[in-house]
């Protein structure tokens, strides 16, 4: 499988500039602007980039969308260990 970069994508279907989905052979990414943010590997494993996954307010909303899941529930999975931090960039 070669690497595909697509835009996330709006309730309303559109495209989202700047918010982008890549899947590589290592697993599925969410990059936001030029940083990496989640990493999903091939074993179901998701990396948190320790630095920027809760960096703003744009960042976290599109994370939450990637996710399907709220800011706090990101951090009570974090807290128990279930989310690895790590540096993404």
């Amino acid at each position: 499988m070669k690497t595909k970069v697509t835009n996330l994508q709006s309730n309303k279907g559109n495209a989202i500039p700047n918010q982008f989905q890549i899947n590589t052979q290592e697993g599925i990414f969410f990059q936001s602007y030029s940083s990496i943010i989640v990493k999903i590997d091939n074993k179901g494993q998701i990396f948190l980039d320790e630095y920027f996954w809760n960096y703003s307010k744009t960042t976290s909303k599109y994370r939450s969308i990637f996710l399907d899941e709220t800011t706090k529930e990101t951090q009570a999975k974090i807290d128990a260990g279930i989310y690895t931090l790590t540096n993404l960039n």
